[in-house]
């Protein structure tokens, strides 16, 4: 009997705590559900109009810089250097020394040869004065002609081999670091030093076949360099290959860029953009003004509910090209279309609004 009671003691007092506890949490549900039912008040926002704007069309590519000649000079024949004629980093123009290789034995080779040569010469213009008397016969003639003729070609043979003992500069350009030392011995195809010519300069790059109506040549090209932030150099196409790359379906474009000051070097990575000559009208959004999203991009646009008053709404829209903070919409707006500018992760669908500011105007685009 005494089990039964203190039984009954405890299911009493676990049912008053289990009441008192769902009873505040009814209170509490209640209490939120009428704080819901109070109208909220607006939210400020700022909002900005669809603008339309004049957009000179570009396709975006990445490509790497080129010397228009660039190579390591290097030697013909061995030899030990006896004379280096330039600094890493200079300036050159063609024809400049840059070294010269020991040349005794070539020098003394060419004095053998032209004495040879002489000496065939003297012997063909007297064989060639006997001839009219029929003094000699004509083979003899032939003989000592050919004979001439082959210590002439000697000559310029060896002429031609002390030349190489001398490495000019092929064009005008800016040189690298030199590679070889004074009194060196360096075999044939030793590089030297690095040579290329800056100005102009040629940025190649790629674009995908469905572009390839939309590139010509002489259009403009504007490229920008992490080596160099903030300028934009500018040039125009020069070239376009002849086929399509048929494992990346892309082609290869060179455009030609000034470069006075040398800021662009062969091998730079350069961002590209290929501008066409005419312009189109295109409806712009400042940045802050649309939210992206994995499932699509979307903006909350402004408008009223029955009582008049001003709502926002989640549009999606489909965005294009980015331009400085404006970036084009494609579809899902109409020009004038009223959007909310910035702060889009504080409101919902339905959301009553009060508009604080419409200061977001267009920036002028190139």
């Amino acid at each position: 009997m005494r089990t039964f009671v203190r039984f009954l003691i405890v299911i009493v007092l676990l049912g008053l705590i289990l009441g008192g506890i769902f009873g505040y949490k009814f209170y509490q549900f209640g209490q939120m559900k009428e704080m819901m039912s109070q109208p909220q008040p607006p939210t400020p926002v700022s909002a900005t109009n669809v603008a339309l704007e004049l957009w000179t069309p570009a396709i975006k590519s990445v490509g790497s810089v080129e010397a228009v000649n660039g190579i390591r000079v290097a030697n013909e024949v061995p030899g030990v250097i006896e004379e280096i004629g330039f600094e890493s980093g200079d300036t050159v123009e063609q024809g400049d020394i840059l070294i010269r290789l020991d040349s005794e034995i070539d020098e003394a080779a060419l004095r053998t040869r032209r004495a040879e040569a002489q000496l065939a010469a003297q012997e063909f213009k007297r064989i060639e004065n006997l001839l009219p008397r029929r003094a000699v016969s004509q083979s003899q003639y032939d003989e000592a002609k050919a004979n001439y003729d082959a210590a002439r070609a000697r000559v310029n043979e060896a002429e031609a081999q002390l030349n190489k003992k001398v490495i000019r500069a092929p064009f005008d350009g800016n040189l690298g670091l030199r590679l070889v030392d004074q009194g060196e011995y360096i075999p044939t195809g030793t590089p030297i030093v690095e040579i290329n010519m800056l100005d102009p300069i040629y940025l190649d790059y790629t674009l995908s076949e469905r572009n390839l109506p939309s590139v010509d040549r002489g259009y403009e090209v504007r490229a920008t360099v992490a080596a160099v932030p903030g300028e934009t150099f500018t040039g125009e196409v020069s070239a376009i290959n002849t086929s399509v790359n048929p494992e990346t379906r892309t082609v290869r474009i060179r455009a030609t860029l000034a470069n006075p000051d040398g800021k662009l070097r062969p091998g730079m990575f350069a961002t590209v953009m290929t501008r066409q000559p005419d312009d189109e009208a295109v409806l712009t959004l400042p940045r802050t003004a649309v939210s992206y999203n994995t499932y699509g991009d979307y903006v909350f646009l402004i408008g009223e509910n029955d009582d008049g008053q001003l709502t926002v709404n989640r549009r999606s829209v489909q965005t294009g090209e980015v331009r400085g903070e404006r970036v084009a919409i494609e579809k899902g707006l109409e020009e004038g279309d009223q959007v909310v500018a910035k702060g889009l992760l504080r409101l919902r669908a339905g959301q009553p609004i009060e508009i604080q500011q419409d200061d977001e105007q267009p920036e002028a685009s190139e």
